[in-house]
Parts: structure tokens; C-alpha cells; sequence
């Protein structure tokens, strides 16, 4: 198994580098691709209440030889549930469907400012931590003036915050503001979806070749370089291994500049999900 490098956290907790996503994976192919992912050394498994999986990752848990207390199973409260009520029991009803007794972590999806009660829902999942029913929290897609509200409002600093980062948008400031509040950047889509050609692109394919490595390589030790927890998704056994194999060489800080020079910044965006204005409830 390749040996992924643990993360320390605020809360004194640590988490594995990097983690296998399943968004849009679903159903007994998905359930074979979770399985194979834990197979290749994946430990920390990302869902959310959303991706309308969570049953499948309950199958995973129960599937897997490895035992529960080495699986990290981490999960995302829904927009459509922001009161604080809401929340509770929304995170109660999450365990249910996976049929585990406690989440490893749990973020926040969407702050969703224009509904106004995020900082209710942190107060919910602050709580849910105390009841004993998350490990670690955090949020998703939380801008600075989202993140001092809620710490402000509760004095309890996310664990995390679960952005969009990949090379054509670094979200570079965020992930420094991040930094400074002690706050650990999780990135969605490091690869950029299929919504973009980051793999085919000629700097991190010439990249790549110096090292001897594949395009998703490269964009995955960026990250850890940037002391960035990546979320990865693939299907295919060698693809879930490569994603694995960071740690055995490292970018130099002109391989950096390089990967960084090409954020387009806004117009980047896979979806152009703007954290002020995406509203997501369903």
C-alpha cells in the first residue's frame, strides 16, 4: 500500500492527504469503484447527503475487509438543510442511511449567504461534534467573510475548507486565507472535471515527462506541496494507484510558478459556482 502522508489538524486530528471522491459515482459500479479505491490504499472516502450515495458508501463500509476504525468516512450537510433543527437531524438521518455511528469528518456543502443561516448550521455540526456524532468539522466553498462570521459567532474554527483548486483556478488567496485561520484547504476537482483540458495541457505535460510521471501526478504533488488535500476520482484500478503515487519525487519551486501561471482566475471556475451566488438545495 503506498504510504499517504497524514495531515494535522486544528483540532488536533489528522487525515490522510489525499482522498477518493464520489460524486456521480453511484450504484453497484460505484460500489466496486469505492471497494477497489480502498483495495489500492485509500483510507479517507468523500460523499456528501447531495450525491445521493450515501447508501452505496454504507454498502462500502460493510463490504470492505478493512475495519471501520481505519476507514474515514466524511460527508456534507445539504443547503436545503441549514437550520440549526434541520441540521441535526439531517446529520442523524446521514448516519442512518450509511448505517455508521459517527462520521470521521463532516463539512458544510455550500455556504449559500443569500439564505443566510450558515452560521446556524456551524452551530448544528459544532453540537453534532459535542454529542459525538463527527470527529472533525468543517466546511465547503467558504470565502473569508464566511469563515470570521461563523468563527466569530461560535469560536470554533473549521477543521477544513473544501474549495475548487486546480491549475487553471489556483484559488491561490483562499487557499493563503485558509492558511492564516489554521484552517486546512481540501481541493475538489484538482483534475478540473471533464469541463477542461488541464491533462492535456503542454507546461504540465512537459512536467510530467521530466519526471517521468503522469499529468495527474503532477497536479497532485502541486497540491501537496501547497499542503493542499486533494479529493480524487477514478475508476480504474491503475488510475486510483497512480493518484496515490505522490510521494516519491518532488516539483521544484519553478514547477510551481510554472503549474501556477496558468490560473485564469474567475472564468476557471469548472461550473462558475461562485460561493456568493451558487444556491445549492437539491
Amino acid at each position: 500500500m503506498t504510504n499517504i502522508k497524514s495531515m494535522l489538524l486544528n483540532d488536533g486530528s489528522s487525515l490522510p492527504a489525499i482522498a477518493f471522491g464520489t460524486v456521480n459515482v453511484k450504484g453497484a459500479s460505484g460500489l466496486y469503484d469505492v471497494l477497489n479505491a480502498i483495495e489500492s490504499g485509500y483510507r479517507l472516502i468523500d460523499t456528501s447527503t447531495n450525491y445521493n450515495n450515501e447508501g452505496m458508501v454504507g454498502e462500502v463500509v460493510r463490504r470492505t475487509s478493512v475495519s471501520r476504525e481505519e476507514l474515514m468516512i466524511s460527508s456534507k450537510l445539504p443547503g436545503a438543510a441549514h437550520s440549526y433543527e434541520q441540521a441535526i437531524q439531517m446529520i442523524q438521518e446521514s448516519l442512518y442511511r450509511i448505517g455508521i455511528d459517527y462520521f470521521d469528518k463532516y463539512l458544510i456543502h455550500w455556504p449559500l449567504p443569500k439564505q443566510d443561516k450558515y452560521d446556524e448550521a456551524w452551530q448544528a455540526l459544532v453540537d453534532a461534534q459535542k454529542f459525538g456524532l463527527i470527529k472533525t468539522i468543517g466546511v465547503s466553498n467558504f470565502l473569508p467573510e464566511h469563515l470570521d462570521r461563523i468563527i466569530e459567532k461560535t469560536g470554533v474554527t473549521p477543521a477544513t475548507n473544501q474549495v475548487e483548486r486546480h491549475p487553471y483556478f489556483n484559488n491561490k488567496k483562499l487557499v493563503g486565507e485558509n492558511k492564516k485561520r489554521g484552517i486546512v484547504t481540501e481541493a475538489w476537482s484538482p483534475l478540473g472535471r471533464e469541463l477542461n483540458d488541464v491533462l492535456e495541457n503542454d507546461t504540465i505535460i512537459s512536467i510530467a515527462k521530466k519526471y517521468n510521471k503522469k499529468p495527474a501526478q503532477i497536479i497532485g504533488r502541486w497540491n501537496i506541496q501547497n499542503d493542499v488535500l486533494l479529493v480524487v476520482k477514478a475508476s480504474s484500478s491503475q488510475h486510483q494507484k497512480e493518484n496515490l503515487n505522490l510521494f516519491d519525487f518532488e516539483l521544484s519551486n519553478e514547477d510551481i510558478k510554472q503549474i501556477d501561471s496558468l490560473d485564469k482566475g474567475e472564468p476557471g471556475r469548472v461550473e462558475g459556482q461562485h460561493p456568493n451566488e451558487y444556491e445549492e438545495f437539491d
